[in-house]
């Protein structure tokens, strides 16, 4: 597995509306090749700030076979507007150390 993080920052005012093409964008994530799962978080400290967090098979996935597709060209022109600069973009591969908390009911 490989973990796409991305740092997205956007210009000031556009939260609700970069926040709506996000949610719009979730199909194009569900259907793509080798495509675990994503989520976004939003920096705390920093409001104009979110991160893509994209589970992938492999990093082809994510650089060769959605950065080609005309899906990645639908997510670009549904986020693109917003950013207040170009994406940063990781790779990382995940370790098997951590745990994750049982939802509390």
């Amino acid at each position: 597995m490989v973990w796409e993080i991305a740092r997205l920052d956007i210009h000031e005012g556009h939260n609700q509306a970069f926040e709506a093409a996000l949610t719009e964008a979730v199909p194009l994530f569900a259907r793509a090749h080798g495509c675990r799962g994503m989520q976004v978080q939003h920096s705390t400290e920093h409001p104009q700030r979110y991160y893509l967090i994209v589970d992938w098979n492999t990093l082809d996935d994510h650089t060769v076979r959605f950065r080609e597709s005309d899906d990645f060209a639908r997510w670009r022109g549904l986020v693109g507007e917003h950013f207040a600069q170009p994406p940063v973009v990781e790779h990382t591969d995940r370790l098997d150390v951590g745990f994750t908390a049982e939802p509390v009911r």
